[in-house]
């Protein structure tokens, strides 16, 4: 039955979310909240996420929208909305299938989503202190001191327009977004 697939992949979004006891001294997360025009941009764009953490692999589908007055996102498991959040740059309010743990966080994916997408000057404007994030080619690096936290490859630019890698190295999962083709 799709609840267990469903709940499958909700459990690996939570892994995926979730700190480690081993993890370095830092912030549980770093509060990013960017506003939506800070992206500088409008997309509209259907993505297919992968999220790996050690042998476990799971998949979902997300719609992403965003504009100047609003960032709106759906994610999909096996056709079954599990997550919607929408944010406006003050406030954010969502939606979760009653299968998906606590763990996820819509908090937590705003952030993951913000430091994939948003440009790094204004991702570095919103760092705390003792964070840093740098830029070279195709790979941003966020770094906490001088360790490297959060790695992320891009296969083109824009930043949405193909295939992105993030390797969270402090929670030990890969989330790989393919951005389908505009039509």
């Amino acid at each position: 039955m799709r609840a267990g697939l469903t709940l499958a992949v909700a459990a690996a979004l939570a892994l995926a979310l979730a700190g480690c006891a081993s993890t370095p001294p830092a912030p549980a997360r770093l509060g990013l909240k960017l506003a939506p025009a800070a992206l500088g941009e409008a997309i509209s764009v259907q993505q297919h996420l992968k999220v790996e953490r050690g042998a476990r692999v799971d998949e979902l589908d997300a719609a992403l929208e965003v504009d100047a007055e609003r960032l709106e996102l759906v994610g999909l498991a096996f056709g079954q909305r599990v997550l919607s959040l929408r944010y406006d740059g003050k406030e954010m309010t969502s939606w979760r299938h009653v299968m998906l743990p606590a763990q996820v966080r819509p908090d937590d994916v705003l952030e993951d989503m913000q430091l994939t997408l948003w440009p790094a000057a204004a991702i570095q404007a919103a760092l705390p202190p003792g964070w840093r994030v740098d830029e070279q080619g195709l790979r941003r690096t966020l770094y906490h001191g001088a360790d490297a936290m959060v790695q992320i490859d891009y296969s083109a630019l824009p930043r949405w327009g193909g295939t992105v890698v993030l390797q969270n190295l402090r929670y030990q999962y890969r989330l790989t977004i393919q951005s389908a083709p505009p039509n």
